[in-house]
């Protein structure tokens, strides 16, 4: 797979740009196929930065309502990637 189909979007909130400041980790929205390995090399590759550890969590998708009309939104899967100290990844800076 391309580096660009396995990393989706970058997740900015306020627990991950705590994370990105103080634990040089960052969170990424990743294909459902895509393994630990996989996100790693990616990451890698489209960043140019050394990755120590990648955590993978699989988010279920939710019960929504549109009138009468119930379904569900999509599963999908939420990488945190943790970087080596002094390494940081200019795409989040400053948001």
């Amino acid at each position: 797979m391309d580096p660009y189909e396995i990393l989706r979007r970058p997740i900015i909130t306020e627990k991950s740009s705590f994370q990105s400041d103080n634990l040089h980790r960052y969170t990424f929205e990743v294909d459902v196929r895509a393994n630990k390995h996989q996100i790693k090399e990616a990451v890698e590759q489209v960043f140019d930065v050394n990755v120590l550890s990648v955590n993978v969590i699989n988010v279920r998708g939710k019960r929504r309502r549109w009138g009468k009309i119930e379904g569900r939104t999509k599963n999908w899967k939420k990488a945190i990637v943790t970087l080596r100290p002094g390494q940081s990844i200019q795409f989040f800076e400053g948001v």
